[in-house]
């Protein structure tokens, strides 16, 4: 073959605002052609472990190497995608707008500043918090105006998943626990492998974490049925062509389960495609287009 080319508020003034003060970066509603979500192994693991948290209002912990599908994996069980829009926009008396999926997990997930203060982690999990509640709160009890929906701060969301939990230091993390004593709400914090070593260095924190979710990459099949259901354009599904069978041990192997490596390998094999104007993903394609990818140790 030849060589490839390589191309400070109170609930009173609040309920008056029409329009709240954004804390957080703005954000867009989810584009209709997002590719769809697959549902693995670890997933359904990490959504049982959410359950369990939500339903005994623990602190949960989860960790895993990078790129295995942890902030995935929460958004996905919060529905952040479609919720996060609404938090934004909140408004009183416009139930209509409030997306029902926010019922079926009655969670948020945020994601802390690199440079971040105990003070600004609490106003933005406050105000986060705050209108999940409400707009559960909405849904259910549609009678219910300003005056009692914010009689109750955040009673309605059972659970905050925080995401770059390793960003936080000490005192934050007090913020946090403090936060999960004062409102009952269910959290899980969400880091690297050995923040739960760091963790148990804090027995006030430590104390609290009633479980803890070990996130791990996805296994060859599971690899195999996520290429075919994640990039169905590729035609990586035929177990029975030799070629593709080829291409896809290649894409395992280079990536090992690695769900964001997988994506940045997949893109460039969709580049070296076009650049040679080939259709068939073949083991010299995956190739050319791992030597594109600045890969580091595992």
């Amino acid at each position: 073959m030849a060589d490839l080319v390589d191309g400070g508020d109170t609930p009173a003034r609040r309920a008056k605002e029409e329009t709240p003060v954004a804390l957080l970066p703005e954000v867009e509603p989810q584009s209709a052609t997002a590719a769809p979500f697959v549902v693995t192994k670890e997933y359904r693991r990490f959504a049982e472990f959410a359950d369990a948290v939500r339903r005994e209002r623990y602190i949960g912990l989860c960790y895993g190497p990078p790129g295995v599908g942890k902030t995935l994996s929460a958004r996905r069980y919060a529905r952040w995608d479609l919720v996060e829009y609404a938090v934004q926009t909140f408004k009183f008396f416009e139930a209509d707008h409030i997306p029902r999926e926010i019922l079926d997990t009655r969670s948020a997930v945020y994601t802390p500043k690199v440079h971040n203060s105990p003070g600004r982690v609490e106003k933005d999990l406050a105000y986060i918090q705050d209108r999940v509640s409400w707009m559960v709160q909405s849904l259910e009890h549609p009678e219910h105006g300003p005056p009692l929906l914010t009689r109750h701060q955040g009673r309605f969301a059972e659970l905050l998943i925080v995401d770059e939990a390793d960003r936080l230091k000490t005192a934050t993390l007090e913020q946090l626990r403090d936060r999960h004593d004062r409102t009952g709400v269910g959290l899980i914090l969400i880091g690297m492998p050995g923040i739960e070593k760091r963790l148990a260095r804090y027995p006030q924190l430590y104390s609290r974490v009633g479980f803890v979710h070990h996130f791990r990459v996805l296994s060859a099949e599971e690899q195999a049925f996520v290429l075919a259901r994640h990039w169905p354009e590729l035609a990586l599904h035929d177990p029975d062509d030799f070629t593709t069978a080829e291409a896809l041990a290649a894409i395992i192997r280079v990536t090992s389960g690695n769900f964001r490596l997988t994506a940045r390998l997949v893109a460039q094999i969709k580049r070296v495609l076009d650049i040679n104007h080939l259709t068939v993903i073949t083991k010299e394609v995956v190739e050319a287009a791992r030597e594109t990818l600045v890969i580091g140790v595992p």
